[in-house]
């Protein structure tokens, strides 16, 4: 049987084209036209298998068809039943507007579902309350609106020795009882070397007296006073360490006040060198002038009259959990497996910081700021909220929130040394209120003996 015609040839092509596919379609016609059609064209029997096979192609097709329009009628029904029963004009939930707290900040300024406000206090002050709270679906926050509460410079009972503590803006004065001196009456008055007995020939001199007109004149020189009356004057010492330790008079020493006749000279402690002003003293730097003895694979750190060596290490690996030193002073956790949640919710990263601080430092004060760093071409979270989560500190710090970006541990309370403390601060990535990663920084302060 042949298909004579234009028509023939047509449904020849679309045959193959179905059947063969494009290629060998290709093939099989350039065949024929190099054989200038000299074969003949398909017979009866393979113009029927051809059209069973176009027959069977379509029938699966038309059911696929119909599935997919029947997936798309469902769909469409249970679209339009939810936006019956939500309503064509029903306005976006949102929660109740927030205010700044009273001597503090607020940052954010949307109060739609999912949206996050951030909460901080002014210095002086400290949150009482969620830093962070974030709107609802039922129109509510997940806390309520914090407050700021002044913070109590005489609360931690600063002054020393009875001294009377007095509120300052943002700090407090010690008014120190006789023969106390110092921010905290941490001194005494009077700290030289063992008192000079009163007939050491080298505090006290003869006067240099002339007579006129009847009349004895006597004088002393520049550090000594004229004591008693008539021949039995003499030259005594003034003693300026005692004098000048008087309450209400300004301090002759930064440190120690040693009196010499006529005059007195100041000593510093160790560790200290004095500056050429004679009367202050500037800490010495162990680890830049290499009078430290840290033994190899430590560093050293250079805090008030001294140094300490450090060699932070890494958490130790428990299970399917470990870490590795990527430089001196940080770990990063290895990847985790994709079923283990614990893991994930551990520190992916753990630093180490040190700080000196002199003893009673008026607070209070920024000590250390914990930020997250952009990436370029990268998508960060979308909100960070960080803490407090271990340490020794006893409520000396509080972790603020300085802006969207940025956490301050603020010290609150004054320290007195020698001590040292530790804080750990976390800082933790949110991204559409689903829990990213963590980060935490572990903060050692060493705290000098001494005020400068």
């Amino acid at each position: 049987m042949r298909l004579p015609g234009p028509r023939a040839l047509l449904l020849l092509l679309l045959l193959l084209l179905l059947v063969a596919g494009p290629a060998q379609l290709g093939a099989q016609v350039m065949g024929q036209v190099r054989r200038g059609h000299t074969e003949s064209c398909l017979n009866k029997q393979q113009v029927l298998t051809a059209i069973r096979q176009l027959q069977q192609l379509l029938k699966v097709q038309e059911t696929r068809f119909a599935e997919g329009l029947r997936n798309v009628r469902s769909r469409l029904a249970a679209l339009q039943s939810s936006a019956n029963r939500v309503g064509p004009d029903s306005p976006p939930v949102s929660c109740p507007a927030l205010n700044a707290p009273r001597d503090g900040r607020k940052f954010g300024s949307k109060y739609l579902v999912d949206h996050e406000v951030h909460f901080t206090c002014d210095p002086g002050f400290h949150l009482v309350g969620p830093s962070s709270v974030v709107c609802l679906p039922n129109g509510t926050w997940t806390g309520e609106q914090p407050h700021c509460r002044d913070i109590s410079e005489c609360a931690s009972q600063p002054c020393q020795h009875g001294g009377t503590c007095l509120e300052g803006v943002n700090q407090y004065t010690c008014i120190c009882p006789p023969g106390r001196t110092g921010s905290r009456c941490q001194h005494q008055a009077q700290t030289a070397a063992p008192e000079r007995q009163a007939d050491d020939p080298a505090f006290s001199r003869a006067p240099r007296c002339a007579q006129v007109e009847r009349t004895r004149h006597c004088s002393c020189e520049a550090g000594f006073q004229l004591s008693g009356t008539g021949g039995d004057s003499v030259c005594q010492d003034v003693n300026e360490c005692e004098l000048y330790g008087q309450e209400g008079r300004p301090r002759l020493c930064m440190h120690t006040c040693v009196n010499t006749p006529g005059s007195y000279r100041c000593a510093c402690p160790s560790g200290y060198r004095t500056l050429p002003d004679r009367k202050s003293c500037e800490d010495i730097d162990e680890c830049v002038s290499s009078q430290h003895l840290c033994p190899r694979g430590t560093t050293c750190i250079n805090t008030g009259g001294g140094f300490q060596c450090v060699s932070p290490e890494c958490p130790e690996g428990s299970g399917n959990v470990s870490y590795v030193k990527t430089s001196p002073f940080q770990c990063e956790r290895n990847p985790c497996p994709m079923d283990s949640r614990p893991c994930h919710h551990l520190p992916k990263t753990i630093s180490f910081h040190y700080l000196s601080l002199p003893s009673n430092l008026t607070t209070p004060i920024t000590l250390f700021r914990m930020a997250m760093a952009s990436v370029p071409g990268r998508p960060g979270p979308n909100s960070l909220r960080f803490g407090i989560v271990g340490g020794n500190s006893r409520g000396h710090f509080v972790m603020q929130r300085a802006d969207r970006q940025t956490g301050e541990l603020i010290l609150v309370q004054p320290l007195e040394g020698p001590q040292t403390l530790e804080v750990d601060v976390d800082m933790s990535e949110y991204l559409d209120r689903s829990f990213q990663a963590n980060h935490v920084s572990k903060v050692t302060i060493f705290v000098s003996p001494y005020d400068f």
